[in-house]
């Protein structure tokens, strides 16, 4: 080994014999910080790509929910007649199927956002999954062409689930590289306020019909309405994407080696987007996104996509009376997230992502139990006992997991990770939890399972660093003002000797 690999902390011999070489060293690995190597945001731009990647990212979860909170009327229109509990399982590993192709999209979609930059396959993907939701809303029933029926929602499905693997990790990579540091959890926050958003509106619009329409006549056409309403939302959101500007973190990336000081941080030269190259060098980064990801999808999922199926199916409400307690819920969330981003801002990503965890870890039995007792007050007070576990969870995600991965492979890294972590856990998560029950005959089974996706979440989180009002990996710092990039400039100069 060289001089140069040596460690002066553990080779001071080294270091009293080269002492030039090891100042050489330091200075080209953490180099002066000049006021041009810091990004100072425009406030306007910023929340320009915030609204846009929180509206597109409702669009495409108004998309996905409509399904979930179809699932037992898609049963009776797309599967053989017969059992009522074949049929939803059915629905369900329908559902599955979306998440069981993510991966595939996250590996194409995440290395083509590092490579051609984050704002075109943000649009390509929202044109994707307009296309697979509306094509969805005019398939025949199994009634009318049999097997075909099914193998048409399959196959529709999977191409949602497909733009599905580019979304998250390019909306939160692009909020992300346009916030400043000190405020990444707030504005990150207003992406997962809109997955709330389009959950809200589908599960809004879906109880509305009910209501309006019936069982019968949803069964028999009302159904469609909620996917063919995703045409023109599709192309609203392509509209928005289309009109912003690269992330300026991409931008200074893309400019190639000319960096006069090489300054604030490791930053790379090349955006190749290299699945070989994210699986080699990020593998450790990856494995903690994977449980993060695993903990936080299996709790959301559970409450956002299965409860209303567990309230009809395992206790025996009416699906809109489900659904109007979880849009309760939901909008109370929507009210506060934002307030969460500020939290993390505020006292750090760790503190507020473990609270979450720990919410599961302790409450999420006596919710169930409370819900299990039936009546509007008990089922509202345990649904929000979770609700407000989970939105220390999604007001926080957004903002820590693009921060675990550097700026010339974050699109694909978190593509990857999150997508291969959502697929495992996320996605089955209401086929996993209807089984269990059918296997064991408890309707503890959702609490048991989400206590055990929050220990591994407890671990995840006491393991990562802090990353809260620090630059993302291999960006320069990003600041609000020109005033705090000259005071930042000035506390990173070191103090002249005489």
């Amino acid at each position: 080994m060289s001089a140069t690999d040596r460690d002066p902390a553990t080779d001071p011999e080294a270091l009293r014999r080269h002492p030039r070489l090891f100042k050489a060293v330091a200075r080209r690995r953490q180099p002066k910080l000049r006021r041009t190597d810091i990004t100072v945001t425009d406030e306007a731009a910023v929340k320009r790509a915030v609204r846009a990647a929180s509206l597109g990212n409702a669009m495409e979860w108004f998309d996905f929910g409509i399904y979930a909170y179809l699932a037992v009327t898609l049963g009776h229109v797309f599967f053989p007649p017969g059992n009522d509990t074949v049929q939803l399982l059915s629905s369900f590993a329908t559902f599955a199927v979306a998440f069981l192709i993510r991966p595939l999209g996250g590996m194409v979609f995440g290395p083509m956002g590092d490579r051609l930059g984050r704002k075109k396959v943000l649009a390509l993907t929202m044109i994707l999954m307009a296309v697979g939701t509306f094509a969805i809303g005019v398939i025949p029933s199994y009634a009318s062409i049999g097997f075909w029926a099914p193998a048409l929602l399959v196959f529709f499905r999977m191409l949602q689930g497909f733009s599905t693997g580019g979304e998250y990790g390019g909306a939160s990579t692009f909020i992300a590289e346009y916030a400043p540091d000190r405020r990444r959890g707030y504005f990150g926050s207003f992406l997962e306020f809109g997955t709330l958003a389009g959950y809200v509106g589908a599960a809004g619009l879906v109880t509305a019909l009910t209501a309006w329409l019936g069982t019968d006549t949803m069964e028999a056409w009302g159904w469609r309405v909620p996917f063919l309403v995703a045409g023109p939302l599709g192309l609203v959101g392509l509209y928005l994407r289309l009109r912003l500007d690269e992330t300026p973190a991409f931008q200074k990336l893309e400019s190639g080696p000319v960096r006069a000081s090489e300054a604030a941080d490791p930053v790379e030269t090349s955006a190749k987007g290299d699945l070989a190259k994210i699986f080699r060098q990020q593998w450790p980064a990856l494995i903690l996104c994977i449980a993060l990801v695993g903990a936080y999808n299996i709790t959301d999922y559970m409450l956002l996509s299965y409860m209303p199926t567990y309230l009809s199916d395992e206790l025996g409400y009416s699906e809109t009376h489900g659904l109007l307690i979880l849009l309760l819920v939901m909008a109370l969330l929507m009210l506060i997230i934002t307030q969460v981003g500020r939290l993390n801002d505020r006292f750090g990503r760790k503190p507020v992502l473990m609270t979450g965890m720990l919410g599961f870890l302790l409450l999420s039995l006596p919710a169930f139990l409370l819900i299990g007792r039936g009546g509007v007050p008990a089922i509202t007070a345990g649904m929000l006992m979770l609700g407000l576990s989970l939105v220390c969870l999604l007001g926080t995600m957004s903002a820590a997991l693009p921060a675990l991965f550097p700026t010339e492979v974050r699109y694909g890294s978190l593509s990857v990770g999150y997508n291969l972590s959502t697929s495992l856990f996320g996605g089955t998560t209401p086929l996993v939890i209807t089984a269990l029950i059918g296997a064991t005959g408890s309707n503890l089974m959702p609490a048991y399972y989400a206590m055990g996706a929050a220990l591994v979440g407890v671990v995840a989180v006491a393991c990562m660093k802090e990353t809260a009002r620090r630059p993302l990996d291999g960006s320069p710092p990003s600041v609000e003002t020109p005033e705090e990039a000259a005071e930042l400039v000035l506390a990173r100069t070191p103090e002249p000797r005489f």
